[in-house]
């Protein structure tokens, strides 16, 4: 049910590690295929820059295929080790495949994310800034899916006790809208309001609530004090103190120059969360 093929883009930095172990515990859940392709800069950005000798395009290349193959390795190790089969095409269980003739620059990541249900990547840190952090705004900005950010430490569960951020707007609705297999399969729902915190004009949590019991889910109310913190901070704070494995985020309902200079609850989750976190823009 639900998310059925789950893309990632692969790394070799040692946060693809929890990255595989997130995705893999979704696809167990959902029966899904799993498809890796190595996450790389474009050889053309580096074309029109002066190196000053440092590093000549010819070594870019080089070095830009030996980090490819290094990639499909960690990828396809980790399935081995999990025993994942391959896919054939026709498997309707758990399956990986590897896509080598992926483009490069992390806008592909959008553009190939729009035929797959879900794109799992690590939370941004800063051991992985600049194409990473890239990556996930071209999965929330262009893929129409959502994106599933892995936190630093691979889960031991996923989806079984959801909280909901609700704060009544489009991003939020697209979220839930998206997680919707997820929320009629968990053993529990919890849908977090945070009194002062950021949000907009837009439906109640108690008429989200009607919403998902009529598609048969069963889920609770929550509200929550700022007490001197931010909205981030709240809603991290209370899916910790519920013990929560997923927490569903409508992403950037400010825009991201206004919670680049002041600061947003996108922002300190993408920088903060350790619990996965399923995002749409």
């Amino acid at each position: 049910m639900g998310m059925k093929t789950i893309l990632i883009p692969t790394e070799t930095d040692a946060a693809m590690q929890s990255t595989l172990s997130t995705a893999l515990l979704l696809a167990q859940r959902c029966s899904s295929y799993m498809e890796g392709f190595p996450l790389r800069f474009g050889i053309n950005e580096f074309a029109t820059i002066d190196f000053g000798g440092a590093m000549p395009l010819e070594t870019f290349k080089k070095q830009s295929l030996e980090e490819t193959q290094k990639a499909r390795e960690m990828f396809e190790s980790f399935m081995r080790e999990h025993n994942v089969p391959r896919s054939n095409g026709a498997n309707t269980s758990v399956s990986y495949g590897w896509f080598a003739d992926a483009g490069e620059g992390e806008d592909f990541v959008g553009n190939y994310g729009r035929v797959f249900d879900v794109t799992v990547l690590s939370r941004p840190s800063p051991n992985n800034i600049g194409m990473h952090s890239r990556a996930i705004e071209s999965g929330l900005f262009e893929s129409g899916r959502p994106i599933l950010l892995s936190p630093p430490t691979a889960p031991k569960q996923i989806a079984s006790n959801i909280m909901v951020h609700w704060n009544g707007s489009t991003e939020q609705a697209r979220a839930t809208a998206f997680a919707m297999p997820l929320l009629q399969q968990a053993q529990r729902v919890i849908l977090l309001t945070v009194t002062g915190g950021q949000g907009v004009p837009g439906p109640t949590s108690a008429q989200l609530l009607k919403h998902l019991q009529r598609n048969g889910i069963t889920a609770e109310q929550m509200n929550v004090e700022l007490s001197g913190r931010s909205t981030g901070e709240a809603v991290l704070a209370a899916a910790k103190a519920e013990g929560c494995d997923l927490l569903v985020k409508g992403a950037y309902t400010q825009s991201r120059l206004r919670q680049l200079i002041f600061g947003g609850a996108t922002s300190h989750i993408l920088a903060n969360a350790e619990l996965p976190v399923l995002m749409a823009h």
